[in-house]
């Protein structure tokens, strides 16, 4: 005698468009949707993402050949600009190193080399060798260094200013060292702009 056996209701399901969401009752095994027009609306939900997907590999693709491309310099420069932008976030506190105008001075900051790049490349991305200054001083009175060296010494000590100026070192920075720089000293920026936000709030 065989028994019969119950076959169980499909359980309800949420539409799987997501314009839609509503709940219906499956009529075939894998039916994923409500109606064949919310079926049409996934098709271009997907369609959609794979677009966007491309679109993302191919700027993906594109950045990866363009830091392929980049010369030691490129990467000495990038190092360069967020180092400024570093040091500039550290003394944002304050006043110009080559003059008397006031951390609340409302013109543009400047990160100034005490040995220039020029002069001294070595010393570049040398910590103690750059401080704030006015653009004034910095752009156009070039460091207006007869004031920057005393008050430098104020600032970090005669010992070491001297040893800025004797340093003649050959220094070759090259460019995994410029890349680990730029990755230090923009997380470091980021988290002094925190600080300096949170202490102004």
């Amino acid at each position: 005698m065989r028994v019969a056996i119950e076959k169980k209701a499909p359980k309800p399901k949420a539409c799987k468009n997501p314009a839609c969401r509503g709940s219906f009752v499956p009529q075939r095994l894998g039916q994923a949707v409500c109606s064949p027009k919310c079926a049409l609306a996934t098709v271009e939900v997907q369609k959609a993402k794979e677009k966007k997907s491309l679109a993302l590999a191919g700027r993906r693709d594109i950045k990866v050949r363009k830091e392929a491309l980049k010369t030691r310099a490129d990467h000495a420069k990038e190092a360069q600009m967020v180092m400024n932008r570093y040091v500039r976030l550290r003394d944002a506190h304050l006043g110009c190193i080559s003059c008397d105008k006031p951390a609340s001075w409302g013109g543009q900051w400047h990160c100034s080399h005490f040995r220039s790049v020029g002069a001294a490349a070595h010393l570049r991305f040398n910590l103690w060798n750059m401080n704030k200054s006015c653009s004034q001083c910095n752009a156009h009175l070039s460091g207006n260094i007869m004031v920057y060296r005393p008050r430098l010494v104020e600032k970090i000590g005669a010992e070491k200013v001297a040893w800025l100026e004797c340093n003649h070192d050959l220094v070759r920075h090259e460019i995994p060292y410029l890349k680990r720089l730029k990755a230090v000293f923009t997380k470091k920026a980021k988290r002094l702009e925190a600080r300096i936000q949170c202490n102004a709030a």
